[in-house]
């Protein structure tokens, strides 16, 4: 029997991955002044160690104002480089290829962690004044940002290349831009949050500036043998906000440039009134598929996919080629190598844990 494509090797310019599988970045929530702990080695090497081909670290910030809340990892201050290192060296020893994804929080910055119920922390309170493409709140009780002036869009485009450029020193291999979820870029992409008369306005051309400065600027601290990704919201889910066929011609634009390898294609964030009609396993696996036809380019999938069966499905019918998994390796750090069995493959063990393989686990 051939190896399922989901446990077969997949390599995006000189990198290759072990497998198919990403465990998507997903916040921990956990770091003091944008530095991570023991956690986040602790988290990223079990995950690392279980199997997956490429471990994503958290949504890392360009910027202190550009956390999502205080206790966000960063990658802004020199202080921050050895804990980096320490990530991106501790997923290597586990078999899988280190990625980082970047990102700044925008109008969605200064608030509580989800446990601590996840409302906005104003300035009175220890927060701070968020930053975005206008002066829009993202819902009613948010703080309403500062509109960055044209000047300071480059700031924005700095920060970037400052925290690529500390990526690549720390050692990782892959880089991931995060384009989505209503936090900054994506706010300069969708016509909800983004009402300015500039060069960073307007047409889709001019609101995707800001994406298309900040990939150039990666690229040129990023070397050329290694692969970039960018996460998009493939659509709204609002009346009037960014929709597929938006991002396909975005997908389009990112691969002209040469140096976009990967769309991972998630949606929403943007709008408190998104109206999403179904959230189900794979929910965005059609926009994977269209991007990836349309475009031309490699998708990543995600989003609720949590059987074996269905990742395979996936990567094995073209309708992308990596899946992203998130909620249920923080369930199971292991589920590649309980995937792994479940489609009739060895499961790739490090050797400390080749005793683990005589137990049928």
């Amino acid at each position: 029997m051939p190896t399922p494509k989901l446990f077969q090797p997949v390599t995006f310019r000189s990198v290759t991955a072990r497998n198919r599988i990403a465990v998507a970045p997903m916040c921990q929530y956990s770091a003091t002044d944008g530095l991570g702990d023991d956690w986040h080695i602790q988290q990223l090497g079990a995950k690392a160690m279980g199997g997956a081909g490429i471990v994503f670290a958290e949504a890392t910030h360009v910027s202190p104002v550009g956390r999502i809340t205080e206790h966000c990892l960063g990658a802004y201050n020199p202080a921050h480089q050895h804990l980096l290192g320490r990530l991106a060296a501790v997923i290597a020893r586990g078999g899988a290829v280190p990625g980082i994804q970047l990102g700044h929080a925008g109008r969605k910055a200064s608030v509580q962690r989800p446990w601590d119920g996840g409302k906005p922390v104003p300035v009175a309170a220890g927060g701070w004044e968020p930053v975005g493409a206008s002066a829009l709140a993202f819902a009613d009780g948010y703080n309403v940002p500062r509109a960055l002036a044209t000047s300071e869009v480059q700031d924005i485009v700095a920060q970037f290349a400052a925290s690529v450029r500390m990526s690549r020193l720390a050692g990782f291999r892959v880089m991931e831009l995060h384009a989505a979820h209503g936090y900054l870029v994506h706010s300069f992409l969708s016509p909800l949050s983004n009402t300015r008369n500039d060069q960073y306005g307007g047409d889709l051309k001019g609101r995707a500036r800001l994406l298309m400065e900040i990939v150039e600027a990666a690229r040129a601290e990023w070397p050329d043998d290694l692969p970039l990704f960018v996460r998009l919201s493939c659509t709204d889910w609002t009346e009037g906000g960014h929709t597929i066929e938006d991002n396909i011609e975005i997908a389009k634009m990112l691969k002209a440039t040469g140096h976009v390898d990967l769309i991972d294609c998630s949606s929403g964030g943007v709008s408190s009134k998104q109206s999403i009609p179904s959230i189900h396993p794979g929910y965005h696996v059609p926009f994977a598929e269209a991007i990836r036809t349309q475009a031309g380019i490699a998708t990543g999938a995600v989003g609720m996919i949590t059987a074996a069966e269905h990742a395979e499905e996936i990567v094995a019918n073209n309708r992308a080629d990596l899946v992203l998994i998130g909620r249920a390796l923080l369930a199971d750090p292991a589920w590649p190598l309980h995937a792994a069995k479940k489609l009739g493959v060895a499961p790739g063990f490090v050797p400390q844990f080749l005793r683990a393989s005589l137990t049928g686990a």
